[in-house]
């Protein structure tokens, strides 16, 4: 066996085990509370920008 093939099949094992340890429902929770974040953070940015104009107007 050449050097080329163990890595070849160290790697897909790895991959094989890693991909068994996962469920679907621990998936769909980390893209949920990705979606999530993204959506509070946008929400939060774009409100501080408002905030900040108002306040940038009260000091002219």
């Amino acid at each position: 066996m050449k050097i080329n093939d163990m890595r070849i099949s160290a790697i897909g094992g790895t991959i094989c085990s890693i991909w068994a340890s996962f469920s679907l429902g621990d998936v769909l929770q980390t893209v949920l509370t990705a979606a999530l974040g993204t959506i509070v953070s946008f929400a939060t940015s774009r409100l501080l920008g408002r905030w900040n104009k108002k306040a940038g107007n009260k000091k002219l």
